[in-house]
This record gives structure tokens, C-alpha cells and sequence, in this order.
């Protein structure tokens, strides 16, 4: 059986290219076709696979503004020798072509958020520019409509969580299975925590860090920053000096900047949340906006909930945090984070692809 996984783009180390990874141990015989690939982003896990790109990877550079045109890339696939598709959708990936013989498996991280729930967000409040906005429109109503369509060119969808389930069920009238993506939690580790909250995310408009910097800087308790995106500058400029913005690092330091924070600080709505899971892995609780994907990932014991978005409410809810941090227990934290581990998310993905028994020995690795 040959089978293809087709990842929207190779840019960068998220929660995306982990669930990438799992899927590359899963299926070591796949061939791997993605929008846009640079070269030193690419995992161990991808680099044993032949990886294809698009006729828009010299461009990868500017891919935030080619997304108009990745329609046309995904369609200019060629996938008719394939018996196995399986996409990994958050930005475009499902919109393959395929043959009426060929099985289609969408892992779902969530429809495109820019599209469908932020796109009031995006259009009225995240993007500055009027030309900018009128050009939007009718782009995205486009992308909409091709998004939508594209949906039925999948045979079944799998969610990555509850809230992904809801949302896909919405957005495409479609039902999913759930299947939580995994986490390495064997390689997280507590240690004693030194006097630091810590935010670990992509910085851009909907990760809402911004409200993060804000509420820290005017506390003055210290925070740390561990990532990188278009947001950078203007997060830069609203910080104080007790921000530290380390950009994105390396695997073995945001280990142990986990390891020593006293907790992580989750600022947006996430779809799922891997660095919730990451923070109970290494025995830390998490300060969360009590929306999506952290109420799934992190147990009522596992930290602080708040309910509104903004400075006000973080702050209170670190005080809060600061008045019970005496009795979180890591090693609690630690086993409750174990059952999203990579063996589990690799039995249940399996069982959905029927992959059988030639693929025991890749099980077996997990």
C-alpha cells in the first residue's frame, strides 16, 4: 500500500510538525508533499522520508501572502499512485485531488481560523491597512468557498480535540473521531522553579500575547517569552524590563526553561494546547483563559482558569495562583499529562488507518 501525508508547510517547529512527526514513525514507507519546505526545519522523523514541494516553495519567504494561490499548489499535486492520503490541516492541506480508489484521512488540527471564527478579528481589528482590508474581503470569501468544497474531497475526518470537533462539525457539517496529538512526556522533567511565569507560543494576533506582556509588565513579576513570529516587534514594544524575549530555542532549553519556570502562562484560545500538556509534563501548572482546547488539556487541578481576555483578569488570575502555589503537585501533574503521549496518539491513529499488522514494528518504537 503506498501512502502519502500531506502537511500544509515545513517552516517551522509547532504543534503542527509534532503531530508530523508521530505521523512519519506511524507510516515510515509514506512520501511526505508539502506547500512550502526549508530545509533546516526539517525533523529527523522527515528527513528519512522523500519529501515534495510546490511550484511556490522559492517564494516560501513571503508565504503568509501567497495563500490565494496555494489552492492552485495543492490541486498541482500529483497523487494518483497513492492507496492512503492522510492530511494535516491548519493552514491548507486537504484540498488534494485524488483518485475515486484512493482513502482520504484528515487530522484536523482546525479548519483555518483566519477563514471561518477570527475572521471578524483578523479583518476589523488585526489588520491595519484599509487597502489591506478591501483586499481581504473578497480573498477570503474565495478561500472560503474553496475551503468548504474541499471538504468533501476528505473520506473521513479525524479532530485533535473536542473543541476541534465542534468546530469542524460547524464549519463542514461533517462528524469527526477524536484523537489527541501527542506529546513527548518522557522528555520533560521538573526541577525546583526559579522566579519566572513562562509563555510558549507563535507571536501572532490570535495567541493574544500581547495581553500576557501587558499584565506582566505592569505586575512586574518576570516573564519569559520562548518563541518567534510577525508579532515580535510590537510585543518588543509594549514590554518592560522585566520581559525577556528568548525568540525560538532550541528543544533541550525549552525543556528546561519548563523545567524551572513556576508556571506556564496560556494567554489565547488554543485548538488543543500542546504546551499545556508540555507544562503538566514537566510538573508546572498552568495559568489559562478558560476557553477551548485548555479545558481539555489541563485538569481542574492542573492550574488557574480565567474567563475574560484581558490584563486585568490575568493578573488576578496570577494572584491567585501565587495564594494556592504551594499545593499543586508535580508529580501529579506529571501522570495526568501521560495519557497524551506519543504511544497513545499511535495506537489510536492505527486503529483509524487500518494500518495492520505490517506496521507492528513501527508501533513498537513508540
Amino acid at each position: 500500500m503506498r501512502v502519502a501525508i500531506v502537511h500544509y508547510w515545513l517552516l517551522d517547529r509547532r504543534g503542527g510538525e509534532k503531530v508530523l512527526d508521530a505521523l512519519c514513525r506511524l507510516l515510515p514507507g509514506a512520501d511526505i508533499f508539502t506547500l512550502f519546505s526549508a530545509p533546516q526545519t526539517l525533523s529527523q522523523e522527515v528527513r528519512l522520508h522523500q519529501v515534495t514541494t510546490s511550484f511556490l516553495n522559492p517564494l516560501r519567504r513571503w508565504h503568509r501572502s501567497l495563500l490565494p494561490l496555494m489552492p492552485l499548489a495543492l490541486e498541482s499535486f500529483d497523487l494518483r499512485d497513492y492507496d492512503l492520503v492522510v492530511s494535516s490541516e491548519s493552514g491548507p492541506a486537504k484540498g488534494v485531488i485524488l483518485s475515486s480508489s484512493t482513502r482520504h484521512v484528515c487530522y484536523c488540527h482546525t479548519p483555518p481560523r483566519y477563514l471561518w471564527d477570527l475572521y471578524p478579528a483578523y479583518r476589523n481589528e488585526w489588520t491595519s491597512s484599509s487597502w489591506a482590508r478591501a483586499a481581504m474581503t473578497p480573498l477570503t470569501n474565495y478561500l472560503r468557498l474553496w475551503d468548504y468544497a474541499s471538504a468533501a474531497r476528505v473520506d473521513q475526518f479525524v479532530a485533535n480535540s473536542r473543541n476541534v470537533q465542534t468546530r469542524i462539525r460547524k464549519t463542514y457539517r461533517r462528524d469527526s473521531e477524536i484523537v489527541y496529538p501527542p506529546v513527548a512526556v518522557d522528555s520533560f522533567c521538573w526541577k525546583p522553579p526559579e522566579d519566572y511565569f513562562l509563555v510558549v507560543s507563535g507571536l501572532v494576533p490570535y495567541k493574544r500575547v500581547d495581553c500576557a506582556v501587558r499584565a506582566f509588565t505592569r505586575s512586574g513579576r518576570r516573564l519569559i517569552v520562548a518563541g518567534a513570529g510577525p508579532e515580535y516587534r510590537r510585543l518588543k514594544s509594549l514590554a518592560g524590563a522585566n520581559v525577556t524575549f528568548v525568540g525560538h530555542v532550541a528543544d533541550q532549553d525549552l525543556y528546561e526553561l519548563y523545567a524551572r519556570c513556576r508556571a506556564l502562562v496560556l494567554p489565547g484560545e488554543e485548538d488543543f494546547g500542546l504546551t499545556p500538556v508540555e507544562a503538566l509534563a514537566s510538573g508546572k501548572p498552568v495559568i489559562a483563559l478558560g476557553r477551548g482546547g485548555a479545558l481539555e488539556s489541563v485538569p481542574s487541578s492542573g492550574g488557574v482558569f480565567y474567563k475574560e481576555a484581558s490584563e486585568g483578569a490575568l493578573e488576578a488570575a496570577v494572584e491567585r495562583f501565587e495564594r494556592m502555589e504551594g499545593h499543586f503537585r508535580p508529580a501529579s501533574l506529571q501522570a495526568y499529562a501521560r495519557r497524551f503521549s506519543p504511544a497513545e496518539f499511535a495506537a489510536k491513529m492505527a486503529v483509524l488507518l487500518e494500518t495492520g499488522a505490517w506496521q507492528d514494528e513501527a508501533l513498537r518504537s513508540f
